[in-house]
């Protein structure tokens, strides 16, 4: 490329690629975010296009050709992990990324001394984005200016230290705030435990019975009783999940009539960790607290993220049961049109391919791999029906 050397036009590609691959992924989690996780987030993708840019300047001054920005794609499996993982992993992944970045891509000399003292410079702000999603991740507010180039991210002031401790004090002896999950994941098990069980269940009694048409009574019947049991299980779970955040808000309630000055304080020092000052955040503490629905939505809001809306129940049931039918109807199939060693073959197989898509499909909560997650559930499949079958034959008929 116009006498430069490849190990420059090729970091710098990469590193070009990697800052809009990390910009939209951080678009992509911001949208599934409460609003102050989600601006710094937003922030970090907007820094990301300002390293893209300081980049394609380097690219410029040494004529290397930038591609296309539509070039660069996300997967559409990435996108899926974006909006089914929980976020909590998520942000975990890009954690990991973003220090592998620096370690992989930033920290090694290209030759170029003016291209790494762009490096570095973007290294640095890279360790920042780091550190901003750790802070995310452990519930803390960060005080990092993520969109700012090239300048190292502030410290925490005495003052929002001294704010952080007091917090931690309140906060200390509410110890009830709820935890969330999502009815997706529990889909994708609800699809592995149906398929699982029922072609553990296929494989025991094939081998007792050399394939018989009882496999198939007995595969519909543990068809439907897993499918009835995850339905059921995913209703009560949901049910219980709405009935605490319920109480969780009660309790907020009942926190504000009984404790309402360390209540608004407690409001206050939230707004002082996000850089406000503390007599301006007193002030707004004090305003919102004389307005006791607003008040008691700040503080849901800050403590454990809104006022802890929850699922459908129903939805729930149906996402769980439905799943766990599908899942594991599929090893009683053969057995719907044939018995025998042919009905016994076909079982295997259909069954230990929807082993490798059930554990592939898991790698979107997972965010393994999707080829090796596959591969393991099948080796699973492969045990399960390997022993079942065994202590069938075992079994007197």
């Amino acid at each position: 490329m116009n006498g430069v050397p490849s190990e420059v036009s090729e970091r710098l590609l990469q590193a070009w690629s990697g800052e809009i691959v990390a910009g939209r992924m951080y678009e992509l989690i911001a949208e599934r975010l409460p609003e102050r996780d989600a601006d710094i987030l937003r922030r970090m993708a907007q820094a990301e296009a300002s390293h893209r840019a300081q980049i394609e300047r380097r690219m410029q001054a040494l004529s290397i050709e930038i591609p296309s920005p539509d070039s660069v794609r996300v997967s559409r499996w990435m996108r899926l992990q974006a909006r089914i993982a929980p976020v909590d992993r998520l942000l975990a992944a890009r954690e990991a990324a973003e220090d592998e970045e620096v370690d992989d891509l930033y920290k090694r000399s290209t030759g170029d001394p003016e291209t790494d003292r762009l490096l570095r410079e973007i290294r640095r702000e890279e360790r920042s984005h780091s550190r901003a999603v750790n802070e995310i991740r452990s519930g803390a507010d960060t005080a990092v200016d993520v969109s700012a180039p090239t300048v190292p991210p502030p410290a925490r002031s005495p003052g929002q230290q001294r704010a952080q401790t007091r917090l931690d004090r309140i906060m200390g002896r509410e110890s009830w705030h709820p935890k969330g999950g999502g009815w997706i994941s529990g889909a994708i098990y609800g699809a592995n435990d149906g398929l699982a069980a029922v072609f553990g269940i296929v494989a025991g009694v094939s081998g007792a019975t050399g394939g018989s048409s009882f496999v198939l009574t007995a595969g519909i019947a543990g068809a439907i009783a897993s499918a009835l049991s995850m339905a059921t299980g995913a209703y009560l779970a949901e049910r219980s999940g709405a009935e605490m955040a319920a109480a969780n808000v009660e309790r907020e309630r009942q926190e504000i009539v009984e404790h309402p000055e360390e209540e608004k304080e407690e409001l206050s020092l939230f707004y002082q960790l996000k850089g406000i000052d503390e007599a301006t955040a007193d002030a707004m503490a004090e305003q919102i607290s004389a307005q006791p629905d607003a008040f008691l939505k700040a503080l849901a809001a800050e403590e454990f993220g809104g006022m802890g809306d929850s699922g459908d129940p129903v939805q729930a049931a149906l996402a769980g049961g439905v799943s766990t039918g599908l899942g594991a109807i599929v090893p009683v199939i053969p057995f719907i049109f044939t018995t025998g060693t042919v009905a016994i073959i076909l079982a295997a197989i259909i069954s230990l391919v929807g082993h490798f898509l059930v554990g592939a499909a898991k790698s979107l909560v997972t965010l393994r791999s999707w080829w090796s997650a596959g591969l393991e559930m099948t080796l699973a499949g492969v045990i399960v029906g390997g022993i079942t079958f065994a202590i069938g034959l075992s079994l007197p008929t």
